[in-house]
């Protein structure tokens, strides 16, 4: 028995070697994971079919996420509501400026339907799927429907939790332990053309057998926009395997906020080998201090013209793939050119939202680690520069603009609030925006 065991231990190792570990350190792909996502999307349409049948033969409703919120609003100003509440009240119109008792109704409308259907909270949730991808954690629907249905959800976790998952650890387990090993010994070395290059490629061979362990399938698109040396990296922000997303395709240099923990043990590693910027989060908060940091580093590189620069996360906090909130503009004041990326999950084979507030580390992974697979797409979109012309607000419009090409790109609601609200209360100026409007409309300019 004891013999039987080593075998296969030593079959399974060399399997893992072969067929997963040696390939990703090459960065090459046998196309397995491709046929298995393929294999899932059938399984799943199959699976929405016959829950919906089962649910109209037994009249049972279907469960369907407001993916457009719950309140239908239209784009209008608050002029033209107050018009309208005016002309449908007291039929007076707003030629004559003067307070009416009767524009009170809009603002309560507004509050009633902000605590409603809230469109900042709900991007720090989980995205909700319109059908059931056999991971009970992201069902509203599973009622019995029939046998052979339960029987493959049943499989199915038999071969997430028994087969996927012991698998995956065994890759992260090799990914982590190389990657604080390799660049441990890298740091030792002397400054040179040396010490760049085993850098480089120990970074790139532990992330892309990271990239295995999450059995990530990655579709990089418009190459040829990748960034190029001393420019910055700018994202949008779901989760901390953003990193391993874009590091996997190119070598960068890093900003970010420090963590404790396996993530602290693995950015101090980092840190030795190749020059990152990790910042406490009081300090990511003083832009002035942000930029002062990045512009030090980004001159010196420049300089030896090797590395290049990826600016994460902008937004300050994980949102849900949704949409894109506002980017921090003191990374934006180093002058450097911008190269957006436009980074897209599909949460139809795993959810990569990174909730911190309610899961750790530690319980984020294995929930990834669980699911089937971390499906996306990653476009580079075309290089920005800061305009002279916009000088005074060159740093705010460039930020603006970048935003916007990347929720463009993505398929994401481009947002004009701070994701910092996540745990801070809104700002006085937001108010004030508001009774600003409201005055000139009653006083004039």
């Amino acid at each position: 028995v004891v013999n039987l065991l080593g075998i296969s231990i030593t079959v399974l190792f060399t399997l893992l070697l072969v067929f997963i570990i040696v390939p990703a350190i090459f960065g090459v792909s046998f196309g397995i994971r491709k046929v298995y996502m393929k294999t899932l999307l059938k399984i799943f349409q199959w699976a929405t079919l016959r829950i919906e049948r089962g649910a109209k033969e037994k009249n049972h409703p279907l469960y369907k996420p407001y993916v457009n919120g719950i309140i239908a609003k239209d784009p209008t100003s608050l002029e033209e509501e107050i018009k309208e509440i005016r002309r449908s009240g007291s039929g007076k119109a707003l030629d004559t400026p003067e307070f009416e008792l009767s524009d009170i109704f809009y603002f309560c409308r507004k509050g009633i339907e902000t605590i409603m259907d809230d469109e900042v909270t709900k991007r720090f949730s989980a995205e909700e799927l319109e059908s059931w991808n056999l991971l009970s954690r992201t069902n509203y629907n599973f009622q019995y429907i029939s046998l052979r249905l339960t029987v493959l959800w049943g499989l199915g976790v038999l071969i997430r939790y028994c087969f996927l998952l012991p698998l995956r650890i065994a890759l992260a387990f090799t990914g982590i332990s190389l990657l604080v090993t390799g660049t441990t010994v890298v740091g030792y070395l002397p400054n040179g053309r040396c010490k760049e290059f085993l850098s480089k490629h120990v970074h790139l061979m532990c992330y892309r057998i990271c990239v295995r362990a999450l059995t990530a399938i990655i579709t990089y698109h418009d190459r040829e926009n990748r960034p190029r040396n001393g420019g910055i990296c700018v994202a949008n922000h779901t989760s901390p395997i953003d990193v391993i997303i874009l590091a996997s395709d190119g070598y960068y240099a890093m900003v970010g906020q420090i963590h404790g923990g396996l993530m602290g043990v693995i950015q101090r590693a980092m840190v030795k080998a190749c020059p990152h910027v990790w910042f406490e989060r009081s300090e990511v908060k003083d832009r002035h201090l942000v930029a002062k940091r990045c512009i030090a580093e980004t001159s010196e590189l420049t300089g030896k013209g090797r590395l290049r620069r990826l600016c994460l996360p902008l937004t300050g906090t994980c949102i849900n793939n949704t949409s894109v909130m506002m980017f921090k503009k003191g990374s934006f004041e180093i002058g450097a050119t911008v190269y957006p990326v436009a980074i897209k999950y599909d949460p139809q084979f795993g959810d990569a939202f990174w909730n911190s507030s309610k899961y750790g580390m530690v319980t984020y992974l294995l929930r990834m680690m669980t699911s089937w697979a971390i499906v996306c797409s990653v476009w580079y979109l075309p290089p920005m520069t800061r305009q002279v012309r916009q000088e005074q607000t060159a740093y705010s419009y460039l930020s603006g603009r970048v935003k916007s090409a990347i929720a463009r790109q993505g398929g994401l609601v481009d947002l004009l609030w701070d994701g910092g609200l996540k745990r801070e209360k809104v700002k006085d100026t937001f108010k004030e925006e508001q009774q600003k409007l409201y005055s000139k409309m009653i006083v004039g300019n």
